[in-house]
Order: structure tokens, then C-alpha cells, then sequence
């Protein structure tokens, strides 16, 4: 992610869903700028941050399902998975989205239903619409 309020705007709302943990990747922005700092709201203050790392490296040791919001081979409606179990996302870049690498590492591309005539959405949007779905379904999972 670039745009230093898309940054913020995601970290604001993984932390209302929940999310413990984020890792930005060696291109990503500074997430720790003033203008991500804004766009944040204290969001910094509530999560594990891990910034500057090599994705396709950490993506080899994570051991839980990684989904990669992007259009690919492997593509999984999101209203259609199962969510409740931990995971990892990958949200892309706004001008290139996520790049081939990490899209073979993922174990599925995640697409967004949309109805309208628009082809995506903004990025920290996307990760929005991603992270309290995984959280609506977590908390049915535990009132079951």
C-alpha cells in the first residue's frame, strides 16, 4: 500500500475487527508517518506492527491460510469462505495490486462480489469490506 491514508484507513479498521497483527511489506509506506499516524486514529497503539518485511519470505513460514485479495486462478468469492480459523490477508498495491509472487504463495485469491457496473474498490476499502466479514463470522462462530 502507498497511499499513506489507505495505511491508516486499513490499520483503523483491522483494529475495530480485531486484528492483532500487521505486516507491511519492504514497499509498503511508512506506516509509522505522520500522515498514516492521522489517517490511524491510535490504530498504531493497538496492534502488533512488523513493518519493512520480505512478503514472500514470511508467507513460506506463516501456517495458517494466506488469502490475496486480487483476481487470479484461484479465486474464491468472499461471501463463500469459511473465515473462523486464523488467516493471513494481502491487500496490493493501489496502482499494480498484489504482485505474482505473492498471488502463487497465496492459497487462493479472494474476490469481492460487486453488483454495480465498477470493477474494484479502493484498497483500504477492499481490506474493509475483507477483515469485518472475517469478523462477523468469527463472532457467529462463537455464539454457536
Amino acid at each position: 500500500v502507498q497511499d499513506p491514508g489507505n495505511a491508516g484507513t486499513i490499520l483503523r479498521s483491522a483494529a475495530a475487527a480485531g486484528v492483532r497483527q500487521i505486516v507491511c511489506g519492504n514497499d509498503s509506506v511508512d506506516i509509522w508517518s505522520p500522515k498514516v499516524l492521522r489517517a490511524g486514529m491510535g490504530a498504531h497503539f493497538l496492534l502488533s506492527i512488523f513493518s519493512r518485511v520480505e512478503l514472500s519470505a514470511w508467507m513460506e513460514t506463516y501456517q495458517h491460510q494466506i488469502w490475496a485479495t486480487a483476481l487470479g486462478g484461484r479465486n474464491i468469492g468472499l461471501y463463500e469462505m469459511d473465515l473462523s480459523r486464523p488467516c493471513a490477508w494481502v491487500f496490493g498495491n493501489e496502482g499494480s495490486g498484489v504482485s505474482e509472487t505473492v498471488k502463487e504463495k497465496a492459497d487462493a485469491c479472494v474476490k469481492i462480489p460487486m453488483l454495480g457496473q465498477t470493477e474494484s474498490l479502493n484498497v483500504a476499502m477492499a481490506a474493509t469490506v475483507c477483515l469485518f466479514e472475517q469478523m462477523r463470522q468469527r463472532i457467529h462462530a462463537q455464539a454457536v
